[in-house]
C-alpha cells in the first residue's frame, strides 16, 4: 500500500473538501459533515448556531480557509485518493477556535516562550483503519514542524482510552484526536493531565 502525505495548501481545496463529502468519518449520523472548520483560527461564526447546523454553510467555510491557509494539517492520499487527514497547527492560534474555546478549556496554556504544534484530529476512511495512516500523518506534522522551528508537537487525547482493554477505542466521535497510544508511539509522552484529556508532547 502506497500512501502520501501532503501538507495541505490552497490547491488542494476541493479534494479536502470532498474527503468530507464523500467519507464517513464518525459514528455521528453520515448527514452531519464537520469539515473540520471548528479548529479554524478565530472562527466567531462559529458561535452562530446556524454555523453548526448547515452543512452547505461548513462547506463553504472550509473551501475559504484552506484557500487562506486557517486550515491547517495534512491530507493522506492511497492511489491519488484521499484517505486520511490530521489537523495541525500553531497553539497559540488554536487558542482563538471556536473548538478551543468550547472543549479545551482545561489544557494549560502556558509556555509562552515555547512554539508548540497541537495536533488537534484525525479522520481517517474506515477502509484504512489500522493500517497505520495515522501514524504516517503524526510523523510527517512533527518532522515539519521540527524544520519550522517548533519546540513541541503536543495532543490531547481523552483519558478513557489511554487505558480501556487492548484494541478498545471507544466511539469514534469521541476519540476523534486520537489515541494515547498512537501519540506513545510516535515517541510522545505524558505532559500533564487537564479534565477528562492527557495532554501529550514531544520535543522537536
Amino acid at each position: 500500500m502506497n500512501i502520501e502525505i501532503r501538507k495541505l495548501s490552497p490547491d488542494l481545496a476541493e479534494d479536502y473538501v470532498r474527503f468530507f463529502d464523500e467519507t464517513p468519518h464518525s459514528e455521528r449520523p453520515e448527514k452531519f459533515k464537520c469539515y473540520c472548520v471548528c479548529w479554524g483560527g478565530g472562527n466567531h461564526h462559529a458561535l452562530n448556531r446556524s454555523f453548526l447546523s448547515s452543512e452547505e454553510v461548513r462547506r463553504k467555510c472550509a473551501v475559504k480557509y484552506v484557500k487562506k491557509s486557517i486550515l491547517q494539517g495534512y491530507l493522506a492520499y492511497c492511489d491519488g485518493r484521499v484517505v486520511g487527514w490530521c489537523n495541525a497547527n500553531t497553539k497559540a492560534d488554536c487558542l482563538k477556535c471556536f473548538s478551543w474555546r468550547m472543549s479545551m478549556g482545561t489544557v494549560p496554556t502556558g509556555d509562552a516562550d515555547k512554539k508548540v504544534k497541537s495536533v488537534l484530529c484525525f479522520a481517517i476512511a474506515p477502509e484504512m483503519r489500522r493500517h497505520g495512516v495515522a501514524g504516517l500523518l503524526l510523523e510527517r506534522v512533527c518532522r515539519d514542524a521540527a524544520r519550522e522551528g517548533f519546540d513541541y508537537a503536543e495532543g490531547y487525547p481523552r483519558k478513557a482510552f489511554a487505558n480501556g482493554p487492548k484494541g478498545h477505542r471507544g466511539r469514534e466521535a469521541d476519540d476523534f484526536m486520537g489515541p494515547a497510544e498512537l501519540f506513545g508511539k510516535c515517541g510522545f509522552g505524558v505532559h500533564c493531565e487537564a479534565g477528562d484529556r492527557l495532554v501529550m508532547r514531544k520535543k522537536l
